[in-house]
């Protein structure tokens, strides 16, 4: 096992509260709440008071401005238990960092302290019916009325969109104006004209409630305008790279837990009288897949790393996000395969992991776009 050195003391005290939490408060449930479609609210009250949301939120507002790596320590232990109904990733991670780095001190002073203790759970509205991946193409529009902007329009597949109190709404403010016409809206829950559609059923993350988002001409007020007018999507291309490496994160860490069960089902499932741990098709997957998985990990450790000096760029955090996530796939195909008939019930860690993570190659951007953004940085004119 190669050493890792992205995280000192502090962090691994921090890991060992974050585990024994969810050992605690989320093992029991989690199995319930696939069947409810969502976690229990509470879980969020208990994980602020805990200090597992919001890591890196400023010291002003009553956050503990810590560096990314708490984010790293609570996305990878979400990983490695499977628990992808907890969507702390998506609010920490993805949706709060936009209030904290664009967001007004009247913002901030409003709503970051709530979204660190639980009381406000965030969710970021990008995708729509018609456009996924291509954030250019956003139909939803705000128009300015006065003192407010006018919203109309849908979003789909939103992460954490049933229990949501807070949306960044990503909006046209000037559909002429292309992706230069682009904004960001910071919208309450209780808004007049505001509202959530039933929870999606998805083939996996079943815990996780993921929702479509209506606006009927919901009067925003310009001052919940997160940043400057017509400057969302370069906000959103800045923010991307964190978000992907969450992804990544997870993608690795969940993948070494896999490996791990397989390897203790192997040794204890018998074939023709003897462990599958004995034959060499077992062997030679698991020497293959352990080999793959030890290069991985070093290489998202490399990216954490260059994101705490805040060097990881565009192009690397889409590698980072395109190899971890092709790999978490076929990793987990490959051990469902030696798991037999048994890897295809759904009472198994195993089933659950493969149908979970399908999705990780389709949102934050989709493999295939995420290959355009390295091509295209191979190609560009020095």
């Amino acid at each position: 096992m190669i050493p890792r050195t992205v995280f000192n003391e502090e962090h691994e005290q921090f890991r060992d509260s974050v585990r024994k939490f969810l050992e605690k408060e989320v093992a029991p449930h989690h199995a319930q709440w696939e069947k409810e479609g969502q976690v229990d609210r509470a879980l969020w009250n208990k994980a602020g008071e805990m200090g597992f949301l919001c890591p890196q939120a400023p010291e002003a507002y009553g956050g503990l401005e810590l560096d990314f790596g708490y984010n790293a320590i609570v996305d990878e232990e979400i990983g490695r238990t499977g628990f992808t109904g907890i969507g702390w990733g998506l609010h920490s991670d993805i949706a709060v960092p936009y209030i904290v780095n664009y967001g007004t001190d009247e913002q901030k002073d409003k709503y970051l302290r709530r979204c660190i203790s639980g009381e406000i759970v965030t969710a970021i509205a990008m995708t729509e019916p018609g456009a996924g991946s291509d954030l250019q193409g956003v139909r939803t529009t705000a128009v300015r009325d006065g003192g407010d902007y006018i919203l109309n329009g849908s979003k789909t597949f939103i992460t954490n969109g049933q229990h949501a109190d807070l949306v960044i709404v990503v909006a046209k403010t000037d559909p002429a104006a292309g992706a230069a016409g682009t904004s960001l809206l910071l919208v309450e829950a209780d808004s007049p004209g505001f509202k959530k559609g039933t929870n999606l059923d998805k083939v996996g993350m079943k815990a996780q409630d993921t929702s479509e988002l209506f606006f009927d001409d919901v009067r925003v007020p310009a001052g919940n305008l997160l940043g400057a007018e017509g400057q969302g999507f370069i906000y959103l291309m800045q923010e991307l790279p964190q978000e992907r490496l969450s992804v990544a994160i997870s993608a690795i860490a969940n993948a070494e837990a896999a490996l791990g069960w397989t390897v203790d089902y192997v040794k204890e499932r018998k074939a023709f009288g003897r462990p599958v741990a004995s034959f060499q098709n077992t062997q030679f997957k698991l020497a293959e897949l352990a080999s793959e998985c030890t290069a991985m990990r070093v290489f998202i450790d490399r990216c954490l790393e260059l994101h705490y000096d805040r060097q990881l760029d565009v192009a690397t955090a889409a590698k980072a996000k395109l190899l971890s996530t092709d790999f978490q796939c076929k990793l987990l195909d490959e051990c469902v395969q030696l798991h037999g008939g048994y890897g295809y019930m759904w009472e198994y860690p195993i089933a659950r992991a493969w149908a979970d993570a399908r999705v990780q190659r389709i949102y934050a951007g989709t493999n295939e776009i995420m290959k355009l953004i390295i091509s295209r940085e191979m190609l560009k004119d020095g």
